[in-house]
């Protein structure tokens, strides 16, 4: 195999691994918001089963087996479906290390990220297991909605280099500048993951810009940011009183406005450069399409498809900006 063939493969593959993290990540948001995170209550199995119930017979013996947790078919495909999905990414993800490896002495195949995405995807496995047997556990949801971004803009990184980053020339500051952004998004990802693992997204009604018709209602940030609970305990539903959820929502409203006016910056600032024009463009633009559908969120009262696209739209923002910063450090 001639060596730009192995190179072709590798980018193909790093694609697929990509589009394989995004899919994974957006279906994930798709149990956990239809709330079908413990329609499984086995792991890897479902009910024992290595898909799920279907046939009255099967449904009969795994509530006999389960009687905690009765099985809701429209419910255990869901979960299941995704174990699956995650598993073809460990595969793929996997592959691309092993092919990194053993063309680790050509120019142009990257040598640690493959690794290093491997080595996270084996822990986020660790962290679906949990995420069941620890019955939604609110750190460990979020932890595994962060893994599973944090695996996509690893995957995101090394296709962008594939694929010859170098068509930019290298900008420091720019690259500096996109770090930080990185850096709030992350930390407005995990904000919206405790949001949803601790079921505070429908906290202030359907309020919007005020909150339960006030504009600072009674609120217990102590108890809301408590990371660590006892294991054990079934926190499907979520396990705080009003104020804490409230102080969930309100946190990530308002940092949600910071995260905001930085990328606005950043993608004004790009649009002023003939290279980086487009990817200002799609930054502004994906950011413009978060910020409705945030507000979609509250103001319609939670819709499914708003909720799980709300989690996608910010998958793709950190993709934009991963891509970014792997062209400003060419």
């Amino acid at each position: 195999m001639s060596a730009g063939t192995t190179t072709a493969g590798f980018r193909r593959l790093a694609a697929l691994a990509a589009a394989l993290a995004l899919l994974v990540t957006v279906f994930g948001a798709f149990v956990r918001l239809s709330n079908a995170g413990l329609s499984c209550p086995d792991w890897p199995t479902c009910y024992g089963r290595l898909t799920w119930p279907k046939h009255e017979a099967d449904i009969a013996r795994a509530n006999e087996a389960f009687p905690e947790r009765p099985v809701e078919s429209h419910k255990a495909w869901r979960e299941q479906v995704h174990r699956f999905l995650a598993g073809g990414l460990i595969v793929a993800t996997f592959a691309l290390a092993a092919l990194s490896w053993r063309r680790r002495r050509e120019p142009g195949y990257p040598r640690r990220m493959p690794f290093a995405a491997s080595i996270l995807i084996v822990f986020q496995a660790l962290l679906g297991m949990w995420t069941v047997t620890w019955k939604l556990k609110p750190i460990v949801v979020m932890a595994h909605l962060l893994g599973g971004m944090a695996t996509f803009a690893l995957l995101v990184w090394i296709w962008t280099r594939a694929r010859g980053a170098g068509a930019v020339a290298a900008a420091p500051a720019l690259a500096r500048l996109i770090a930080l952004g990185l850096a709030l998004l992350a930390l407005q990802i995990a904000l919206g993951g405790w949001t949803s693992s601790n079921y505070a997204a429908f906290a202030c009604g359907t309020d919007f810009p005020k909150c339960l018709d006030q504009w600072w209602p009674a609120t217990d940030f102590r108890e809301a940011f408590v990371l660590w609970r006892g294991i054990g305990v079934d926190y499907e539903g979520g396990v705080l009183d009003g104020p804490a959820r409230v102080a969930i929502q309100l946190a990530h409203r308002g940092f949600a406005l910071v995260l905001a006016a930085f990328l606005l910056v950043l993608g004004l600032r790009c649009l002023r450069e003939r290279a980086w024009r487009g990817a200002g463009m799609l930054l502004l633009g994906l950011l413009a399409l978060q910020l409705g559908l945030g507000v979609a969120n509250v103001m319609t009262g939670l819709p499914l498809w708003i909720a799980v696209a709300h989690t996608g739209v910010a998958a793709l923002l950190l993709a934009v900006l991963v891509a970014m910063l792997a062209r400003a450090r060419a």
